[in-house]
């Protein structure tokens, strides 16, 4: 239930909790080196038109207040926030033309060299919004911890802080989901494949073991065939050629045995006309 109501929270964090930090850094008054006249006057201009939400104009004050005195940490910081109000955390961290990445170097610079603790404090205060808008909620902790230590009193930050290790535990809840997802998609993927893989072989297997019985069935076949030839030649089957054979052979017989017939009959009649023309 705590997780829910927090939840209703994030969307005013970006934007409630980034303006309270912002708007008190710039009034922020800390130890540091002494301010020179014309940068006390570039940043208090610069000031008031961030007040007025004229951001691109105090950011050119604060580059003023800058030039007066490079080392100026209020300036850096100040300049910072100008640039975050106009740049984007959802813009590419490579995009060289985002207000942001700038806004991200002057605050890296405060948070790690920073003379005034309080100052050093809020950088690491805002580089915890960043990734907080970024969704890298790691970051997020790690930066608003920082904030604490140099700053304890530091409510926001400790609100903050909660609010991140919320949202990293929903993170790493749900990129474990989604790695078990994968693994068992990949782990279903290759049992798919190795069912299609044992199918397609005792498919092939089956193919031709159907192949090689029709064969062997049609040799069979073609065997019977030639053995039913063969018994029919056996029975007194004859082909063609042998029929014509035998009834040629039958007909010289037969013509043989009538030209033997005829020459006996004309030799008995010729014995007769002898026995007739004898004189008695």
């Amino acid at each position: 239930m705590l997780y829910k109501i927090n939840i209703k929270l994030v969307v005013s964090l970006l934007v409630a909790v980034m303006a309270m930090g912002t708007s008190i850094s710039i009034q922020a008054a800390g130890k540091g080196p002494k301010m020179t006249k014309r940068e006390r006057v570039c940043l208090r201009n610069g000031n008031k038109l961030y007040e007025k939400k004229r951001y691109a104009e105090a950011e050119v004050e604060y580059r003023k207040a800058l030039q007066a005195n490079p080392a100026s940490e209020k300036a850096q910081f100040n300049l910072a926030t100008a640039l975050m109000r106009q740049g984007s955390v959802t813009s590419q961290q490579e995009d060289d033309k985002n207000p942001m990445k700038q806004a991200e170097g002057l605050l890296s610079n405060l948070a790690k060299g920073a003379q005034d603790k309080q100052l050093r404090g809020k950088a690491c205060y805002d580089l915890g919004n960043i990734a907080y808008g970024r969704q890298q909620y790691d970051q997020a902790v790690e930066f608003y911890k920082h904030a604490l230590r140099c700053n304890p009193d530091d409510d926001q930050a400790r609100h903050n802080l909660r609010l991140a290790q919320l949202k990293k535990q929903q993170q790493d809840k749900n990129q474990n989901k989604d790695q078990n997802k994968d693994q068992n998609k990949d782990q279903n993927k290759d049992q798919n494949k190795d069912q299609n893989k044992d199918q397609n072989k005792d498919q092939n297997k089956d193919q031709n073991k159907d192949q090689n019985k029709n064969n062997q069935d049609k040799q069979n076949q073609n065997q019977q065939n030639q053995d039913q030839q063969q018994q029919q030649q056996q029975k007194g089957g004859m082909s063609q050629q042998n029929a014509e054979q035998v009834l040629k052979a039958m007909q010289d017989r037969e013509r043989a045995t009538q030209q033997r017939i005829n020459a006996q009959q004309a030799q008995q009649q010729r014995h007769e006309r002898q026995r007739t023309n004898k004189k008695w």
